[in-house]
């Protein structure tokens, strides 16, 4: 279901026929009929979560041992964090979903959701969808990302150097737990911390000094580069700054990015840090929108938070292994022929040919 990318356990049936005359093409592969559609959503209510993690983590060490998941330049591997909300509903409500009061017309409505942070691991070529949390009732993104990276810091401590994250993860306690674990942090710095951006600002009018200068994407960067901001009282350590704004036929554009890194200039020049704070839109662009609209993540398989999370990992692992089969599996002139979606639909077609005609 996952890989062929069907969309729903009722799909598995559907797909073939409806019920009573899809089973019988399984046989070959199962031994016996297809269980119900129900019965395949209990069956991932109870399937160990750890174990299909683990299985993420042994593919990971794979592409690491393969070489096929290269690191940036200075050596580093970068850990993205992002939250994702999956699912909303005015009626129905699963274990463990969230929920929240929306004003609906001339009346306030209880909607309910379910959201989870997902791990992304970013090289210089190639991408790892490697874990996911689901956020509980009651809490907020960020102490559903700490207990993800705890977990992670156990299963794969050496899999990343850096982790970045938007301006909700420029969060002090966070950012405290990822250096005591000796790892580096990068976020987007945005108005949630006015007196840092004031200091950088001040330092910046009084010995910013010329920009530095470069290439990045085809366009021309310029950028400031500064260490030493002690203005984060909350973290207690100094902080570096990176600001970066475009030109664009000798002219400069209104819009700019800021970063806060622990990174120092020996770890990662401004170029890296740069690639890596505009590499977490991947997450966004390669990660939650493909997996939306192309692999149906979004769609809750089964009303069971256990079942829940275990799709998804699968759907992960799926993702992966597509990917590095993408980029490794096929020659070039091919790959360039074609579209990702081209190949996924040639998957699910083999997929159908071997059920309906088995020999």
């Amino acid at each position: 279901m996952v890989t062929a990318r069907i969309g729903s356990l009722n799909g598995i049936e559907d797909a073939l026929g409806g019920k009573g005359t899809s089973g019988k093409r399984w046989q070959r592969w199962m031994g016996g009929d297809l269980p119900s559609a129900d019965r395949l959503g209990e069956v991932a209510a109870l399937l160990n979560l750890d174990e299909l993690r683990a299985v993420i983590i042994e593919h990971h060490r794979r592409r690491k041992r393969n070489k096929t998941l290269p690191s940036l330049p200075g050596g580093l591997r970068v850990l993205i964090f992002d939250g994702h909300e999956m699912c909303t509903s005015y009626r129905q409500r699963c274990e463990g979903s969230l929920s929240r009061q929306v004003q609906c017309k001339d009346q306030v409505r209880t909607q309910y959701y379910l959201r989870y942070v997902a791990a992304y691991l970013m090289g210089a070529k190639g991408r790892v969808l490697l874990d996911l949390e689901m956020q509980l009732p009651g809490e907020g993104e960020i102490a559903t990302a700490e207990r993800l990276f705890l977990r992670l810091l156990k299963n794969c401590p050496r899999a990343f150097d850096v982790v970045a994250g938007d301006a909700l993860y420029l969060d002090p306690h966070l950012c405290q737990l990822i250096l005591d674990s000796n790892k580096d942090f990068i976020a987007v710095l945005k108005n949630e911390n006015r007196i840092l951006i004031q200091d950088f600002r001040g330092v910046l009018e009084l010995n910013g000094g010329p920009p530095l200068q470069f290439e990045y994407n085809g366009k021309q960067c310029r950028c400031h580069d500064i260490e030493g901001f002690t203005t984060w009282t909350q973290l207690g350590q100094p902080v570096r700054i990176v600001r970066r704004h475009l030109t664009k036929e000798d002219e400069e554009l209104s819009s700019e990015w800021l970063w806060a890194t622990s990174l120092s200039k020996d770890k990662a020049n401004t170029h890296t840090v740069v690639r890596i704070g505009h590499g977490r839109w991947s997450i966004e662009n390669q990660g939650f929108n493909e997996l939306v609209h192309e692999w149906h993540a979004d769609h809750v398989y089964h009303l069971n938070t256990n079942a829940i999370t275990a799709i998804l990992l699968l759907l992960f692992l799926a993702y992966d292994i597509f990917h590095v089969w993408l980029e490794r599996g096929l020659k070039p002139a091919l790959r360039q022929q074609h579209t990702a979606k081209y190949f996924s639909r040639q998957i699910q077609a083999e997929f159908y040919a071997a059920l309906l005609h088995p020999g």
